[in-house]
């Protein structure tokens, strides 16, 4: 029999706690987004539909990007236990340099179309955060102006060959004066792929006002607001363009690039020199040989050839083959601290984001960008806590199985 009696006052006091309301409406919504996913959710409910799909889809049936991202969710973690884990360091050296997190922000396009702050944001909480920031070849900000929006930043600047060489060679140039201490050449971008997001919205750079984008607009006025009131969207290191973008990368990439050609721009970049896009063994090695400080796994988060490798798949067998030649870096399909750490355990020395850094930057701008790097952050602690280790050099491939979901078909 359970005794009942009237609570008094004194008992309910404590129970009884009211938040102060809040009248900063972003900086609620940004400090309830707990994961990646939930900054994703406040993109989509913020964004036009055709900026939003153009961050959030990929190629084709978009396969390359859920099987990058549900080989992150097949991960099985092996903790140890009874370790002093009461404090944990989560950076070490990347290229060269110290970085604090094994992670960075990865070059990506047309920027300022997700939200107006566009790279500047990216660099800014970069910098703030100890991490490099990669500005794209199709950047809306131009070097000089990340550069100035994070001057004590680690910068990056991704080169994608164009048919004219000298106005690629001139971006490089520029990025080397403006103090960018990293080239990443982008290989795997020889002709565009099939974004059908992209062509079922028929969107164009800028974006096009239509009776479709006008409806799409009326729940998401504070975007075309910001759109409309800042200086018009437009490529800052190349002229303006009015068609599609895969209409732009197949007018101006050059489908002709060799091994040579990657030499070549070698001999011309006085700092470090990385390789995104390698996709299999022989190509890691071939790079490698090359002389090259890392190569980035990655199939350009499935936004070119839909069913290519998977990049996280891939690591173990590349880290074998050249890890003690050059720093193995991965991207694809991030969206945890945790699948950070996975990676970083199988052999990755540093990892970059894409879409994760975009959710934010939509999400919120610039706060939404550190929020992002912030719950990437605190995920990457309390999962190396969780497995027993103090340091990123104490992850081993022992702490991660990748359970097998796709195993290929033995040739006959």
């Amino acid at each position: 029999m359970v005794d009942r009696r009237i609570p008094n006052l004194h008992d309910l006091a404590p129970l009884m706690q009211f938040k102060r309301p809040t009248f900063d409406l972003k900086a609620k919504r940004l400090r309830e987004a707990l994961t990646i996913e939930d900054l994703r959710r406040i993109a989509k409910r913020r964004t036009p539909t055709a900026a939003f799909d153009y961050t959030d889809g990929s190629a084709e049936a978009e396969i390359s990007l859920r099987r990058a991202r549900q080989a992150f969710r097949d991960v099985q973690f092996n903790p140890a236990i009874l370790h002093d884990v009461a404090t944990v360091d989560t950076g070490w050296d990347v290229l060269g340099a110290r970085v604090e997190q094994p992670f960075g922000i990865a070059p990506t396009g047309f920027t300022r179309m997700m939200q107006t702050e566009g790279e500047k944001a990216g660099a800014a909480a970069a910098a703030a955060a100890g991490i490099p920031f990669s500005l794209s070849t199709m950047g809306t900000a131009s070097v000089e102006d990340v550069a100035e929006a994070a001057p004590d930043g680690r910068n990056w600047f991704q080169l994608y060959m164009w048919k004219d060489r000298d106005r690629s060679m001139a971006l490089v140039d520029r990025a080397a004066a403006a103090g960018f201490d990293t080239l990443l050449v982008t290989v795997d971008v020889p002709v565009a792929g099939a974004r059908l997001r992209d062509s079922r919205n028929g969107m164009t750079i800028p974006p096009s006002l239509t009776p479709k984008t006008i409806i799409d607009a009326l729940p998401r006025p504070w975007w075309w607001v910001d759109f409309l009131t800042t200086e018009p969207l437009a490529f800052a290191s190349l002229d303006r363009w009015s068609g599609t973008v895969a209409e732009l990368l197949n007018t101006m990439f050059d489908p002709t690039v060799t091994y040579d050609d990657l030499a070549w721009i070698k001999s011309q970049w006085p700092g470090k020199l990385v390789v995104k896009g390698v996709q299999t063994v022989d190509d890691a090695r071939r790079v490698t040989d090359l002389g090259v400080d890392a190569l980035i796994l990655s199939n350009h988060g499935g936004r070119q050839l839909d069913r290519a490798p998977i990049p996280f798949h891939l690591l173990p067998d590349v880290v074998r083959e050249v890890g003690g030649d050059t720093e193995v870096h991965l991207d694809t399909g991030i969206m945890s601290g945790a699948d950070i750490v996975a990676a970083v355990a199988l052999g990755a020395r540093f990892t970059l984001i894409g879409r994760a850094y975009l959710y934010g930057l939509m999400a919120g701008g610039r706060e939404g960008v550190d929020r992002a790097i912030e719950i990437l952050s605190v995920e990457i602690a309390r999962t190396m806590r969780l497995l027993g280790v103090n340091s990123l050099d104490e992850l081993e491939p022992k702490h991660v199985t990748q359970l097998e979901r796709l195993v290929p078909r033995a040739r006959g």
